[in-house]
């Protein structure tokens, strides 16, 4: 299901029962809706706060009333997943947060560019799945060697600075320019 499709139903549905949250969303959520990806997601992966247990009820209520096959959501798809996230985000990463969405009883943010960049690039070379996720993103040149640091500090591993690297190039040879 895309978020533009399942965000607005679940704002209705917290209006409905008298509930409310506002969060910042990370991940194909936080993409789709600034407008960089149009693909599904089966969750939304809110990096703060940490979502409090009535909102995690009326989530697993909320994923359980759409009827098509299509438009399951799982039973955990509000979660928390990215909040360690927050320890490693560059200084006043909050002050550049962006909403993404406002409802009558959801609002959603998401990081800043660079700082969205950085979760998605630290993403694909922690896990590998996320380079189309990157290249709809468009980072610039500039914008990787900004980065390289930052994703190069995110493991202790010694060889993870030449695989973070590794990625960062296939990356920009898939974007059209050398790195």
């Amino acid at each position: 299901m895309r978020p533009q499709e399942f965000i607005p139903k679940f704002d209705l549905f917290l209006e409905q029962r008298k509930l409310s949250f506002e969060g910042i969303v990370v991940g194909a959520t936080a993409l789709n809706l600034i407008g960089i990806i149009t693909r599904e997601t089966v969750d939304c992966d809110v990096l703060d706060p940490a979502i409090p247990e009535h909102i995690k009820a009326a989530a697993r209520e909320f994923a359980t009333i759409e009827g098509r096959p299509e438009d399951v959501l799982k039973e955990s798809w509000l979660n928390n997943g990215p909040a360690d996230l927050i320890k490693d985000l560059p200084h006043g990463w909050r002050w550049r947060l962006v909403e993404v969405y406002k409802g009558k009883a959801l609002v959603l943010h998401t990081l800043g560019r660079l700082d969205l960049l950085r979760s998605k690039l630290y993403a694909l070379c922690d896990r590998g799945t996320d380079l189309n996720d990157c290249i709809a993103m468009k980072p610039t040149h500039v914008e990787l060697k900004e980065c390289l640091e930052w994703v190069s500090e995110r493991d202790t591993n010694p060889d993870w600075p030449a695989h973070v690297k590794a990625n960062f190039k296939n990356l920009a040879g898939k974007l059209g320019y050398e790195f």
